[in-house]
């Protein structure tokens, strides 16, 4: 396998996802099958022993995330993939990787849920994602792609956005975006200014400092500090490394919010609204966390209405309505799992016509 060739490779998101987890310098994966991610994990035990790369199926969730973390401790670039119920399962060990200031990627191919729940497409694990999912007031990068190409474009982001910033990254996708198969252009890894880990835990050498690796601070305003340290990188996080794509706002009078495949469905959708003369756009963020507030903000100083379109029965929105102007309204349409089938363009056309209908 040469990922360095440019041409392009007929792909599933998440055969891309593992693709560009081995580009992006991932030598070491420790995961648990679950459908719809289980391609993953597949792919990475055929082809990481062949670039010298350990994979070990864990004998649970559990187990897999703490390998994680102790990886990621030596300074390895390590990941692990589930889908919503093994995520749930890894985030003790999520939240041990925050409070230890660790790097690794979590890949989640959501599934229906609560509980076993099924394998239709959904996007209910936003709050799971985007407000950490574990113990302790801790946040994780989350990255949230609409294509194949974004799945290896965006995990191959999420090794460096870790790194960068010492904490874990998610990749969030739903089952559609993991599941289907379309072109991709196998690029190498940008080159990134990286920061040196003089914190890896490793032998103690004569005369240097021991590392350790560490969540328990018990001394007098430590802990207060280090949650005051979290936050400013956050704070940093999104004025940085917010991301978001934007299409035909200049004019709009109706904007479309979704992320995810009901951002694709979306567009063609509004493309049918222009044609019937309709001033709608699409503001689709590629960073769930940090949200992009400030995108939302801007566009929502001329335009007063938005529609948030989600497979779940609302999540997102409330991000959303946190973000723009306090007279913009906030529209909703959703479609959790089981009804069977992803909405059609025509169906969010009538949706959208609804919208654009009240707001004049």
């Amino acid at each position: 396998m040469n990922n360095h060739k440019t041409e392009k490779v007929f792909l599933k998101g998440n055969e891309a996802v593992a693709m560009a987890a081995i580009e992006a310098g991932c030598r070491c994966y420790f995961g648990y099958p679950i459908t719809p991610q289980s391609d993953i994990p597949e792919y990475l035990s055929r082809e990481l022993p062949k670039v010298g790369g350990t994979f070990i199926q864990a004998e649970s969730e559990i187990g897999s995330i703490n390998m994680v973390l102790g990886a990621a401790a030596t300074g390895a670039r390590a990941m692990t993939s589930s889908s919503g119920p093994g995520i749930s399962l890894k985030q003790e060990g999520i939240s041990y990787m925050a409070g230890s200031e660790l790097p690794g990627v979590i890949v989640d191919i959501m599934r229906a849920g609560p509980g076993l729940g099924g394998i239709d497409a959904s996007q209910a694990d936003y709050f799971q994602a985007t407000r950490g999912g574990g113990h302790g007031g801790y946040r994780i990068i989350v990255l949230a792609p609409a294509s194949v190409q974004e799945m290896y474009d965006l995990t191959m982001l999420a090794f460096d956005l870790a790194d960068m910033y010492r904490m874990p990254a998610m990749v969030l996708a739903d089952s559609v975006i993991g599941q289907m198969k379309e072109s991709v252009t196998p690029n190498p890894r940008p080159k990134t200014e990286l920061p040196p880990k003089p914190w890896v835990v490793r032998g103690k050498a004569a005369g240097e400092p021991q590392n350790v690796v560490k969540s328990l601070y018990l001394g007098d305003g430590e802990m207060e500090a280090f949650h005051w340290k979290m936050h400013a990188r956050y704070q940093e996080l999104a004025d940085k490394e917010c991301r978001w794509e934007e299409f035909m706002t200049d004019d709009a009078e109706l904007i479309v919010t979704a992320f995810g495949s009901p951002a694709r469905i979306a567009k063609t959708a509004i493309s049918m609204a222009r044609e019937a003369g309709m001033k709608v756009g699409l503001l689709r963020p590629i960073t769930l966390f940090p949200f992009p507030k400030k995108a939302y903000a801007t566009l929502s100083e001329s335009c007063k209405r938005f529609l948030s379109i989600e497979l779940s029965t609302g999540q997102m929105i409330d991000d959303v309505r946190l973000s723009v102007a306090r007279d913009a309204e906030v529209a909703f349409y959703g479609r959790p799992p089981g009804a069977g089938s992803l909405p059609t363009p025509e169906e969010l056309f009538v949706q959208i016509r609804k919208n654009y209908q009240a707001a004049a």
